[in-house]
């Protein structure tokens, strides 16, 4: 002979489950914001390092045309040297204008180099104090990141400490719940993030807010079954039946 299950019995341990079920699923779902925290503060200091790469990039930039530029005028200064070295051998006036002419054209040359390394030098200044600036920022958003990544690591902790505290009271109530009800209601309890027994209250679901009719109403009162709602298919109760 089947054994008869009390439904009001049933209901009220579901009830006891359904709490902390509740909680636990609210606590997962806190539990699941402090990796997507850490994350962005993460990516807050990793764009900062970009930025500060950036700089340092543009000033090795500035640096390496610095030195081709003072090469360039290395170059022109020696030539400048080595054609003043030959006037004195010309023979003709003719030779004599044109090697000036050429000296003359390197002096003006020089003239534009010194003019860009001067630019490129308040260049690099500029470069310099922006990289300092930045590097003080990036040490801040660092900071700000471990601070905010440690606190994150202790909520969860918390969270998790929680969780399990509420999964061993749960424990004890499991076996309480008939093995022909327990997988109906984990079952609806998943697709229903984390709610899978509501109350009835003034013939409206507490789950859907949908109406209930006086007919649905009499089966819950009657407490010889499990009754679902039609339309959000949650385990209906009434709190003052129980």
């Amino acid at each position: 002979m089947a054994q008869t299950i009390s439904i009001k019995e049933q209901l009220g341990g579901l009830v006891q489950l359904q709490d902390l079920d509740g909680k636990i699923y609210a606590l997962v779902k806190q539990k699941e914001r402090f990796p997507l925290e850490i994350a962005k503060s993460q990516k807050s200091f990793e764009d900062k390092k970009i930025i500060l790469n950036g700089l340092e990039e543009k000033f090795k930039n500035l640096a390496l045309k610095r030195k081709e530029r003072e090469g360039d005028l290395t170059s022109k200064e020696e030539n400048i040297k080595k054609f003043n070295a030959q006037l004195a051998g010309l023979k003709t006036n003719k030779e004599y204008h044109a090697m000036q002419s050429q000296i003359a054209g390197f002096k003006a040359d020089n003239s534009l180099i010194e003019e860009d390394i001067l630019k490129m030098m308040e260049e690099q200044d500029k470069s310099k104090v922006e990289i300092a600036a930045e590097k003080v920022r990036l040490s801040d958003e660092e900071k700000k990141f471990l601070e905010e990544k440690k606190k994150a690591e202790a909520g969860i902790k918390e969270i998790e400490a929680a969780i399990n505290d509420l999964a061993a009271k749960r424990g004890h109530i499991l076996p309480l719940i008939d093995k022909r009800i327990l997988p109906v209601y984990e079952r609806i309890l998943k697709g229903k993030e984390g709610l899978a027994l509501v109350k009835v209250k003034d013939y409206s679901c507490q789950g859907c807010f949908m109406a209930v009719t006086p007919q649905v109403v009499n089966e819950i009162k009657m407490l010889d079954k499990i009754v679902i709602c039609e339309a959000c298919a949650r385990i209906l109760y009434i709190e003052e039946d129980l």
